[in-house]
């Protein structure tokens, strides 16, 4: 299981990456293999103001529908389209390709207080 150590990760399995004053946000590779195929992807709205453990999407796949979480509060400024025709990607590449909506966070400062790789091993390890 891969666990990039330059991301940030929450208990419900999302990773955070500073992204140009934008976080950038996807499912971790945990979170990927646990769902199995991922067939369809609900991504948020652009503009849609969310709170820290709101409600950004849903992930179908052959196992079971799972709701995706902002890992912090913020704007959702982007989303990544091109899972609408390859929602697989999340499989491939949930750290690249795979990545959900990019946010403007409400406090950029709240990245900090989320898991470090060390912290997200030892919860996934359990």
């Amino acid at each position: 299981m891969q666990v990039p150590d330059e991301l940030r990760y929450t208990a419900d399995h999302e990773w955070a990456a500073t992204h140009g004053g934008r976080v950038r946000v996807g499912i971790t590779d945990y979170a990927q293999d646990a769902l199995g195929d991922v067939v369809f992807v609900q991504l948020p709205e652009t503009g849609t103001e969310v709170e820290a453990g709101g409600v950004l999407g849903e992930v179908e796949s052959t196992k079971s529908v799972s709701e995706i979480y902002a890992p912090l509060a913020g704007i959702v400024v982007a989303v990544n389209a091109a899972l609408g025709d390859a929602p697989e990607q999340l499989n491939n590449d949930p750290y690249g390709d795979g990545w959900i909506c990019e946010l403007d966070p409400a406090d950029p400062a709240a990245v900090d207080t989320l898991l470090d790789a060390a912290a997200y091993r030892a919860l996934t390890e359990d």
